[in-house]
């Protein structure tokens, strides 16, 4: 998979962090949320998690296609 930064909303090259991809799809560089209560209704199988981030870091998401 080829990324290409995006932007980031971090001062030192962390998280947050948005990278596009050589598919149809993103990469975000984020927190792994890790509270059972918030994960609970995610439903998650072992291979996925889920990450937060600030909505400023989604300035750098260029417009869907349709």
């Amino acid at each position: 998979m080829q990324l290409t930064f995006l932007g980031s909303t971090s001062n030192n090259g962390g998280s947050p962090t948005l990278f596009d991809t050589d598919g149809d799809t993103y990469v975000v560089q984020g927190w792994k949320v890790l509270d059972a209560d918030t994960l609970a209704p995610f439903n998650l199988p072992e291979h996925e998690t889920v990450i937060e981030v600030p909505k400023a870091l989604l300035r750098f998401a260029p417009p869907a296609v349709s």
